[in-house]
């Protein structure tokens, strides 16, 4: 399981990576709606997590009781896109293609999780891993999803400051 790791880390900074640009950027506009602001600070934490995840696992295996960190930070991330959908369906109606890529998304993070849980009977160590290009291309997602952490950050507290002013 562990061989198609980087692929399926490949296929989550794409898949996220276009359901954030165009789904969320150019059709939702969040970072330009008040009441998309609880949807924002689930983002907050969802692309940081990520962040972490995709840095951590394009170069190095987590065995063992290591897994176990991994596996939390994929539970907290699952846990977080649940409420998220929950809040996302009472803000607006999410199209139709963002849909099909949160149900590609989630297929993909419980591949992760299973990759992630096979690592768990190992003994407890890091090991390194080089991928290549994938390694350097998947550090790049990461890379990717700590700028927009930090820039659906700054819009959340930007859109708190429009709430109260406009009060």
């Amino acid at each position: 399981m562990e061989a198609v790791l980087p692929i399926l880390l490949v296929a989550q900074g794409v898949l996220a990576g276009v359901d954030t640009v165009l789904n969320h950027e150019l059709l939702a506009r969040l970072r330009k709606r008040p009441e998309a602001r609880p949807e924002l600070a689930l983002h907050v934490g969802r692309e940081a997590i990520w962040a972490g995840l995709l840095v951590a696992l394009a170069w190095f295996a987590w065995h063992g009781a290591y897994a176990w960190l991994i596996a939390a930070l994929l539970a907290t991330e699952i846990a977080i896109t649940a409420f998220d959908e929950l809040v996302e369906n009472r803000i607006r109606v999410a199209p139709q293609n963002e849909r099909v890529l949160h149900l590609f998304l989630a297929i993909n993070v419980g591949l992760i999780v299973a990759s992630v849980l096979s690592w768990t009977g190992e003994p407890s160590a890091l090991v390194r891993r080089d991928y290549g290009v994938l390694s350097w291309l998947i550090t790049g997602f990461g890379a990717t999803a700590a700028f927009w952490s930090v820039r659906d950050f700054v819009a959340w507290r930007s859109l708190r400051r429009a709430s109260v002013a406009a009060t």
